[in-house]
C-alpha cells in the first residue's frame, strides 16, 4: 500500500527538492567540450538579444489549457533496483483541481487523489481509509517544496524553476541550445531543440549546503495538437545516495474537454 502511494506521489513531485538557502555557483567548462559556450557577460556575443529570442520562442511553446486529461503508464525503478508499474488516470482543471486515479494489478483502483491549491484528499481503497490534509501534507510525505502550480506544470510538461532573469551561460550545439540559470532554489540547465524550441532536457541541482541531489527530466516523442507541442514520453531520474528512475508514457491525452472530478467517500471508510 505504501509503495503504491509513494509511486503516485513520485508521479507528481519527484523533480522538486527541499532547499532553504542558495549558495554561489562557479561554472566549470570542460576543455574537451567542443560546443560553443558563452558567458553572458562576453562583450563579443549579444547574449541579451540571443536569450530574449530563445525565451520568446520558449514562451510561445508554453502549454496553456482549461482542462486536461491523460492515461499514463508509469514505470518506476527504485534505488534498491526493484521495478514497479501502474496506470495513472489524470484530470486537471487549470489552477483549480488535480484528480488522479491509480490502478494497480488487474486494473483495480487502489488510490484516488484530489488536490486543490490548499488541500489534498486521498482515498486508500485497499485499506478503506480516507485522508484529508492541507497541501503541506505532500511536503511532509516527500520532504519536497511543492505548490499546486508547479505540480500542474510538471504534469503538462511546462518548464519549472527556470529563472530567465538570471542566466549565466549559453551553450550552442548543432540542433540545440542550452541555458544555465541560477535561481533562489536551483541551478537549472535547460536544453532546447533549435528547430522548434521544445524542451529536450532539464537538469536541476539542489543548492542546499550539504545536499547533492540532482534531477534530470528528459522529454521525447513530441506530438502536435493544434498549436501545442506535447511530450508523450518522459524520463525522470533523481540521484543522491542512490538513483531512482520514473518513465512516463502518455497513452492518451486530451485538452479542454468537459470533465468531472468524482470523489465520493463511502460511509464505511475510516477517516483521518
Amino acid at each position: 500500500m505504501k509503495t503504491i502511494f509513494y509511486l503516485a506521489t513520485v508521479l507528481l513531485t519527484i523533480v522538486m527538492f527541499s532547499c532553504r538557502s542558495a549558495k554561489k555557483i562557479q561554472t566549470a567548462i570542460s576543455k574537451k567540450d567542443t560546443a560553443q559556450v558563452v558567458k553572458v557577460n562576453d562583450s563579443k556575443f549579444d547574449s541579451a538579444g540571443f536569450i530574449k529570442n530563445v525565451s520568446t520562442h520558449l514562451d510561445a511553446n508554453y502549454i496553456d489549457f482549461n482542462t486536461f486529461s491523460a492515461k499514463i503508464k508509469v514505470d518506476y525503478r527504485g534505488g534498491d533496483g526493484k521495478s514497479n508499474d501502474f496506470n495513472a488516470f489524470v484530470r486537471m482543471k487549470k489552477d483549480s483541481v488535480i484528480w488522479i486515479s491509480i490502478n494497480a494489478l488487474l486494473g483495480i483502483e487502489a488510490f484516488r487523489v484530489l488536490i486543490t491549491p490548499d488541500s489534498v484528499k486521498v482515498l486508500n481503497k485497499l485499506d478503506k481509509i480516507a485522508q484529508f490534509r492541507s497541501l503541506s501534507y505532500l511536503q511532509d510525505v516527500t520532504q519536497l517544496p511543492i505548490d499546486f502550480h508547479t505540480l500542474q506544470d510538471i504534469i503538462i510538461g511546462n518548464p519549472v524553476y527556470f529563472d530567465r532573469n538570471n542566466i549565466v551561460t549559453v551553450k550552442i550545439e548543432e540542433g540545440s541550445v542550452s541555458l544555465t540559470s541560477i535561481g533562489n532554489l536551483f541551478k537549472h540547465l535547460i536544453t532546447i531543440r533549435s528547430s522548434d524550441y521544445v524542451v529536450l532536457n532539464s537538469k536541476l541541482d539542489d543548492q542546499e549546503p550539504g545536499r547533492s541531489r540532482t534531477a534530470i527530466l528528459q522529454y521525447d516523442d513530441y506530438e502536435t495538437k493544434g498549436d501545442l507541442h506535447f511530450s508523450t514520453k518522459r524520463k525522470i531520474s533523481v540521484a543522491e545516495k542512490s538513483t531512482l528512475e520514473v518513465m512516463l508514457d502518455f497513452k492518451q491525452y486530451d485538452f479542454n474537454e468537459n470533465l468531472n472530478y468524482p470523489f465520493p467517500v463511502p460511509k464505511n471508510y475510516k477517516r483521518n
